[in-house]
């Protein structure tokens, strides 16, 4: 039996319970994983409240993890006992052990620990996708991030400096300001002082951006709008303040922008994809093209905790869970 917190039903962090379960052994294409790190994600947190429904009886949380493989089922050729392994799925990774398809599993290179590939697995290939494929981000382009001293935000900023770009981003206090600067940004606006559309529009003197990656949604969706060039792109990957409301195509008419809402496990459900954009990712990494630190650590069984830092919007860069 290994231990795992499970959500019986929707709801705040109280919800997740400390249950034993029984973990099972590895079929044909199936690996049980031993983790060693386990990461925290807004996800985990609309997993756990029912933000983003779930059909079964009992749902354990958790996007991103990393660990050792302990077995390994039949036609399984590419793992062996002993690799060190790191994956993001949807849900599922609050736990000790866990048996799941070796499809998804990725190895991780030397110079990578678990605690950094637990924290990087969800956003490190979220930024991955954003700046190659939601929008492709091309030397001299001025991009916007909000939250940009959060976990993804801290790899965007630095992510966009070394393609070239001109990073702006938004945080809500001058401590997460400053943190932000640190990681790649030329600019950035507190936007709890002022209005970060009118700062966008004075620091590019008039000529907005190229795009603008936004997780908070609900609250920022039309500035961000306001800050586009004439045919940018809109690219809302998240709704940290709420889901967007009110949003019509004809928001778009001015300047004949685009928009889309990105989900990262479309952009690696193909094995392919997910090894390439992996090995973009942690060979940013080993270059030092980016940096990830790992900010803070708790014991699995103080996830509900993690969550409440999260939801009050207190936390800045990754977070794991150690099991």
């Amino acid at each position: 039996m290994d231990m795992a917190l499970v959500a019986s039903r929707p709801g705040g962090p109280e919800v997740m319970e400390w249950c034993a379960l029984e973990t099972g052994t590895p079929g044909p294409g199936e690996a049980l994983v031993r983790h060693t790190a386990i990461g925290v994600n807004f996800i985990d947190v609309y997993n756990r409240s029912g933000l983003y429904p779930w059909a079964e009886d009992k749902m354990i949380p958790g996007a991103e993890a990393a660990g050792v493989v302990e077995a390994v089922g039949a036609g399984v050729d590419n793992l062996k006992p002993g690799d060190r392994v790191a994956y993001v799925l949807k849900s599922g990774a609050y736990r000790e052990r866990r048996v799941l398809a070796a499809d998804r599993l990725v190895l991780l290179p030397e110079g990578i620990s678990d605690d950094l590939a637990a924290s990087v697995m969800l956003k490190g290939l979220t930024a991955q996708y954003l700046v190659t494929s939601s929008y492709h981000v091309k030397p001299g382009d001025i991009v916007l991030v909000h939250a940009a001293a959060g976990g993804v935000g801290l790899l965007l900023g630095q992510w966009l400096k070394a393609l070239g770009a001109r990073a702006i981003g938004t945080a809500g206090t001058e401590e997460k300001v400053a943190l932000a600067l640190k990681h790649g940004y030329s600019d950035v606006i507190n936007y709890s002082a002022v209005s970060f559309a009118e700062a966008v529009m004075e620091l590019t003197a008039g000529a907005g951006c190229e795009a603008v990656y936004d997780s908070v949604g609900k609250d920022t969706w039309r500035g961000s709008l306001s800050c586009l060039k004439p045919f940018g792109m809109f690219v809302n990957f998240g709704q940290s303040s709420g889901m967007i409301e009110d949003f019509k195509l004809s928001d778009l008419a001015k300047g004949s922008l685009s928009a889309n809402r990105p989900v990262l496990f479309d952009y690696v459900a193909d094995r392919t994809d997910l090894e390439m954009r992996a090995a973009d990712l942690f060979g940013r990494l080993l270059s030092q093209d980016i940096c990830a630190d790992v900010v803070s650590k708790r014991p699995l069984r103080e996830a509900a905790q993690a969550h409440q830092a999260l939801e009050a919007r207190q936390t800045t860069g990754a977070a794991v869970l150690q099991p």
